[in-house]
Parts: C-alpha cells; sequence; structure tokens
C-alpha cells in the first residue's frame, strides 16, 4: 500500500482547491498545465500550498470530503496543517 495525499491549491481567483493524488507534485504539476480538474483549467493554479499524508484512498477521499464542507474561513484556519510538498 502506498500513501494517498489530501493536497491543497490556491487558484488565481483566491479559491482554495483541494483533491487527492499518490503523488500531489505530479497532480499539481498536471493542474497547471491544464490537464487537471475543470476547475483548475478556468481559474488558474498558482500554488501548491501542500498535502497531508493518510494511508489508504479510502481515507484520503474521506478527509477530501470533510474538507470541502468546510467554510472557506475555516479551510484558510487549516493551512498550517497541510505539510510542504518537495519533490521525492
Amino acid at each position: 500500500m502506498s500513501d494517498w495525499y489530501l493536497y491543497l491549491i490556491e487558484c488565481a481567483d483566491g479559491a482554495l482547491y483541494t483533491g487527492i493524488a499518490v503523488d500531489p507534485l505530479a497532480r499539481y504539476e498536471k493542474h497547471r498545465a491544464g490537464k487537471g480538474a475543470k476547475y483548475t483549467r478556468a481559474n488558474r493554479p498558482v500554488r501548491l500550498i501542500g498535502a497531508i499524508a493518510y494511508p489508504d484512498r479510502g481515507s484520503a477521499t474521506r478527509a477530501e470530503i470533510a474538507f470541502k464542507k468546510l467554510k472557506a474561513a475555516e479551510k484558510r484556519a487549516r493551512i498550517g496543517d497541510f505539510a510542504a510538498v518537495t519533490a521525492g
């Protein structure tokens, strides 16, 4: 089993975009190239804020669903929970 990550991107419109991936840095590059989610194709990603590791896809998905239910201010308050992502 490999780790899955909940990642957080800041978009040009100021919104925070959340997703899950095994390799959040590679996924971010796909978003930047316009090959990611529909939202990030329309709202250019400006930075990968960070990621949180989870032991499996199910737990990462549950964390993503919970995070997306938060209000914008609550999401911004949790930015410190996301660790910087570096090429490994």
